[in-house]
């Protein structure tokens, strides 16, 4: 998987005014409905984040080209999700992701509109919360305005990572401000990685509360 991502980034590199067609795609690809497991999005776009801190590709192209990716990826699985109903989550090839479908639907239910706001930000669930929404009903004008919301929080933040330890390397090489940029820079990243640590603790909490509820209920 890593030969692959350093082969993109390297054509990337060399073939620039492809740069956005293929961000487009990998931010496709990592929202469409179970195959987005598979598309390693995450770290591609932390590497196009230093591509753009060292001047080799143009930011303004990229956040449109990501965004309008991670846009028609989940609407597509929404309306999968829309078409074929329950069934499209009791195929027979999905045995192996019972447990992501579970979770996804359970978190759905909990947090409707949130759920596929935050959901990008949320490993495995950003591959399934959008069929999940389709699925249980959600009205679509509510889900496409989350759906744009969190691609347009999600690109900028995928790329920041890159984009600021790459100011800060290159600021320590030329001696000039790399206290500044530094503590900028690991500033960012570590709250950065505290929400999403704190905010997949809470949620994994409230999940656990939920289903003690739940087990609760059944019992009485």
């Amino acid at each position: 998987m890593q030969a692959l991502i350093d082969q993109i980034v390297l054509f990337i590199q060399n073939n620039q005014s492809w740069a956005g067609f293929i961000v487009f795609l990998m931010a496709f690809g990592e929202s469409l409905f179970v195959l987005g497991i598979f598309i390693p999005a995450t770290v591609l776009l932390f590497a196009t984040g230093t591509l753009i801190a060292t001047g080799v590709l143009d930011a303004g192209p990229i956040l449109f080209w990501g965004i309008a990716g991670a846009i028609v990826g989940d609407a597509l699985s929404f309306w999968l999700g829309r078409w074929m109903g329950h069934k499209v989550l009791r195929h027979r090839h999905l045995n192996a992701y019972r447990r992501h479908v579970a979770r996804a639907r359970l978190f759905f239910y909990r947090y409707g509109f949130l759920a596929v706001l935050i959901a990008r930000f949320l490993g495995p669930l950003r591959c399934f919360i959008p069929t999940v929404a389709g699925v249980m009903g959600m009205p679509e004008l509510r889900f496409q305005i989350a759906n744009i919301l969190s691609a347009i929080l999600w690109l900028p933040a995928l790329l920041a990572p890159g984009y600021l330890a790459s100011l800060s390397v290159e600021a320590l090489k030329q001696g000039q401000h790399a206290n500044i940029y530094s503590l900028v820079g690991l500033t960012v990243i570590a709250i950065l990685a505290f929400l999403v640590i704190h905010k997949r603790r809470s949620i994994k909490h409230k999940q656990m509360m939920l289903r003690k509820r739940i087990h609760s209920f059944k019992n009485d």
